[in-house]
């Protein structure tokens, strides 16, 4: 990915998000920009209106953390957002992968035993491992069952790895599977923008982003707005083909042994009908897992 178009486009799109009336700035005569100008952030920020336009022109290779910092302030970044300007600040000083560690293979690195013995100590809720490119690459039981939307016995006997990205914007159950769809594929490009800030030469990454804005429009429009996002906590609806719709909340888990490696776990509420229908989604498992239960 080109790095200066990425920071052009990064400090375009969220100057252009700020009105005056939200920094106190008054307006005066006709304005042919949405938002803010390039001078009044420069004002903000308390740079000169020539090292602004450089730094918007993608020139941000050199730039001190106290310059990027009075960016942070001046475009009101929240910390998904300067950790990726810092990110793509550290890209173009050459600083790779934000200092993250390198990555083995996925297939090696679900493959230890000690991650799968974690993943299956879940048993009431869902648990899965998730790569910075959106592939699921383990799961505990239920998670399997719960993502049989995504995973599919297709996908398994061809020995591809099911892919969340792919699964939102190119396979039509997932409308179905995600009732707020919209906000599931918001979501998605987000995270996917931000692990392509840490890690802008992940060619994995870049092809996928290839391929999605190829052949779907609204992943090509999402990432053209360069939003931002970590997953970290918060609740989903689904609507599941066996036990129908269902409320989780989530939490999202670093795994520092697998660098770029997530657990992520998927809980209901103790008592609501979300948590029966995952009580029940986890006898049916059970019972498909008995001999001669069929």
């Amino acid at each position: 990915m080109d790095n200066r178009q990425e920071v052009r486009e990064f400090l375009t799109t969220r100057r252009a998000r700020i009105t005056p009336d939200q920094v106190g700035l008054a307006t005066t005569g006709s304005r042919r920009v949405p938002g803010l100008r390039r001078s009044e952030v420069a004002t903000l920020a308390g740079l000169s209106v020539e090292y602004y336009a450089r730094l918007e022109r993608g020139q941000i290779a050199g730039a001190s953390a106290s310059v990027l910092e009075a960016l942070v302030r001046a475009l009101q970044l929240d910390e998904t957002e300067r950790a990726h300007l810092f990110d793509l600040a550290r890209a173009a000083d050459g600083i790779p992968a934000s200092s993250r560690a390198r990555r083995r293979t996925p297939a090696r690195a679900v493959s230890r035993m000690s991650l799968r013995w974690a993943l299956d100590a879940v048993t009431d809720g869902v648990a899965l491992v998730r790569d910075p490119c959106q592939n699921l690459l383990a799961t505990n039981a239920l998670g399997r069952a719960f993502y049989s939307p995504v995973i599919g016995e297709g996908e398994q006997g061809r020995g591809r790895t099911p892919n969340l990205a792919r699964f939102q914007f190119l396979d039509p159950a997932s409308h179905d599977f995600y009732p707020d769809w919209e906000a599931f594929a918001a979501m998605c490009v987000g995270i996917m923008r931000t692990e392509a800030g840490r890690d802008p030469h992940d060619r994995e990454l870049q092809d996928l982003v290839g391929e999605l804005s190829t052949r779907s429009e609204t992943f090509r429009r999402l990432w053209a707005d360069h939003d931002v996002r970590t997953h970290g906590a918060g609740t989903k609806r689904f609507a599941h083909p066996v036990v129908g719709e269902v409320t989780l909340a989530y939490e999202e888990l670093a795994v520092t042994a697998e660098p770029g490696l997530v657990l992520l776990v998927y809980t209901a509420e103790p008592g609501s009908p979300s948590a029966e229908r995952l009580r029940l989604l986890a006898s049916w498992v059970a019972s498909e897992q008995v001999p001669g239960s069929r």
